[in-house]
Formats: C-alpha cells, structure tokens, sequence
C-alpha cells in the first residue's frame, strides 16, 4: 500500500487518538450527568439517528440494555409505544437530518411530556425548540461551524466514534454508581448467540 505502513499506520492512531481524548474533555459533564439521571428515570430510552450515527447508538442502545435499562432503537421490529414516562435520545451532529429530527417533532407532538435529548453539534439546530436538553459534542459536522472541532478522519467520523465511547464511558459510571455486580451483567447479555 506504501512505503512505510507501519509509521503510518501509528501516526494515524496517535493522530485518531488525540482527536478523540480533545473531543471527550470537551463535553459539557453537567449536560451528561442530567442525561444519565434522565436515562435512570426514564421507563424506557429509545434512541433514533440515520447512517453510522444510528449504528453508533444501537450499540449505545445495546449496552445500556446491559445495564438493565429497557432500551429500543426507533424503527425495531419489536419497537413498542412511546409513552410519557420515556426518554427519546436524537443523536444528529447537524441536528438537521430528516428522520431523526422528523422523529423528536413527532414524539413531542403524540406525547408532549416526554422527554427528548439531542446528542448533537449544532447548538441552533432546529432541534433547539424541540428537546429538553442538548449534550453538545462540538465536532465537525457538515455545517462546518466556526467553533467545531475539526478532523483529520472523513465527514463526521469523529462525532459517531464520540457517540460510542462516551456511550460505554456512561455506561461505566453507571455501574460504578449503583454499584452494579460486572459478573451479574451478564444476565442481561444474549445467550442465543
């Protein structure tokens, strides 16, 4: 492929790596404590975004499961309805994109005391006036604001490897909060596999 992989492949890493640890200690923690506490209280968390963010947040969805939070991803087969004791979480880094912004409209409307958080980068996203709170991970998006956080991995890799981590990051405070067993976890995890 080249001359020198190996450095290259190494400088990539530190480069992916550095972009990564910026990112995280750029998050607003009083904005993540409150999504914690909303998951904990919410009866259920559902999780809606499109492409690789909604890959990102099924294997968020995943390991809260694990956690023993019920949790769906809006469009399952075995999706049930959304009530007013749930939490919606809208992870678009533009805040823009049709289906996961269509979504928080549409669950607002049909239960207008629910609560939706929006995972995203754009602060003044249409997504402002129809959330309850907004975790902000300032990165690269298509919009390509002043104050995002650029890149050297393509479009918005950043913000979907950010979504993961800082999803199993939660996921471990969690643990540690309640106190939860890791060996009794398991019980939670599919067996059918």
């Amino acid at each position: 492929m080249c001359e020198n992989f190996d450095g290259l492949y190494k400088e990539t890493c530190s480069s992916v790596l550095k972009e990564l640890e910026i990112t995280l200690g750029s998050i607003d923690t009083a904005a993540l404590e409150k999504l914690a506490d909303e998951i904990l209280k919410a009866d259920q968390v559902f999780f809606i975004g499109v492409g690789r963010v909604l890959l990102s947040l099924q294997s968020v969805c995943k390991r809260f499961a694990h956690l023993g939070v019920k949790t769906h991803y809006v469009g399952e087969i075995t999706e049930p309805c959304f009530t007013e004791k749930d939490l919606l979480i809208v992870g678009s880094g533009s805040g823009g994109s049709i289906f996961p912004l269509n979504i928080a409209v549409k669950a607002r409307q049909a239960v207008p005391n629910c609560r939706i958080v929006h995972i995203g980068s754009n602060p003044n996203s249409k997504m402002k006036d129809i959330c309850d709170f907004m975790v902000r991970v300032p990165v690269r998006t298509k919009n390509y604001l002043e104050d995002e956080i650029d890149s050297c991995q393509p479009m918005t890799t950043l913000f979907e490897q950010t979504l993961l981590l800082m999803g199993d990051i939660l996921a471990k405070m969690i643990i540690e909060q309640k106190k939860l067993d890791m060996k009794k976890l398991w019980q939670y995890h599919a067996n059918l596999e």
